[in-house]
C-alpha cells in the first residue's frame, strides 16, 4: 500500500536533506524512513533500492548545481563567466555536501529516468559554452573542461576535509587559483607536434 503523501520526490529529497547533515555513505533506507515517520518497505513503492536513490539524490544534486550555476553566469564571459562559475560550484558545494558528493560519484542510475533529468546535460553545455570564450578547439576544449573540473572538485573536496590548515586562508588560494586558471586558459599551450587531435 503506498502511503498518502509519499512520492519518489519527497523520498529523494529527504534523502538528500540527510546525505546533507550526516554525508551520503550514512544514509541508508531505514534512516530515510525514521526521517519520514513510515516503515522501510513503503520506501519500495517509491524507490527500487539505495542504489536508485543514491542516483536520484545525485540527478538532484546536478540540477540544483547546475541552476544556481547558469544564474551565477548569465550574461557574463571570460574571466567574469569564470570566477562566478566556480564560486557557484563552490558554494553549492558547501550548501549541500551530501547531494554534492553524490553528483561526482559513478553511480548505477536509471536510465529513462537520467533521460528526464536535464541538470547533467546543461552542466555540459553551460561549461563548454563559457570555455568557449577562450578560443579553445577540440581536443583542447575537452582538456580545458576535465582541468577545470578536477581544479574546482579538487579544492572544494580537499577543503570539505579539512586540508587546507594552514594561517593563509582558503579564500585568499582560492582566488589565486581562478587567476592562475584563467590565465592557464588564455594561454592554453598548443598541441605537441604529431599528437592526435
Amino acid at each position: 500500500m503506498v502511503r498518502a503523501g509519499l512520492t519518489a520526490e519527497r523520498v529523494t529529497l529527504v534523502g538528500a536533506e540527510l546525505a546533507d547533515e550526516v554525508g551520503l555513505e550514512h544514509v541508508t533506507m531505514s534512516a530515510v524512513a525514521r526521517r519520514l515517520g513510515v516503515k522501510d518497505a513503503s520506501l519500495y513503492a517509491h524507490v527500487r533500492n539505495l542504489e536508485d536513490l543514491r542516483g536520484r539524490i545525485a540527478l538532484l544534486g546536478a540540477d540544483e548545481k547546475t541552476i544556481r550555476i547558469a544564474e551565477a553566469t548569465a550574461g557574463r564571459a571570460g574571466k567574469d563567466a569564470l570566477v562566478a562559475y566556480a564560486n557557484a560550484w563552490r558554494s553549492y558545494a558547501h550548501d549541500h555536501p551530501g547531494r554534492y558528493t553524490a553528483t561526482q560519484l559513478p553511480m548505477e542510475i536509471d536510465a529513462e529516468l537520467a533521460a528526464r533529468a536535464p541538470g547533467p546535460r546543461r552542466a555540459i553545455e553551460l561549461t563548454y559554452s563559457m570555455l568557449r570564450a577562450y578560443a579553445l578547439d577540440e581536443p583542447d576544449l575537452t582538456d580545458a573542461v576535465r582541468l577545470m573540473r578536477s581544479t574546482l572538485h579538487g579544492f572544494v573536496s580537499l577543503e570539505a576535509a579539512g586540508g587546507f590548515a594552514h594561517a593563509r586562508p582558503a579564500q585568499d588560494t582560492w582566488v589565486r587559483c581562478l587567476d592562475a586558471l584563467h590565465t592557464l586558459l588564455e594561454r592554453w599551450p598548443a598541441q605537441p607536434e604529431g599528437e592526435p587531435a
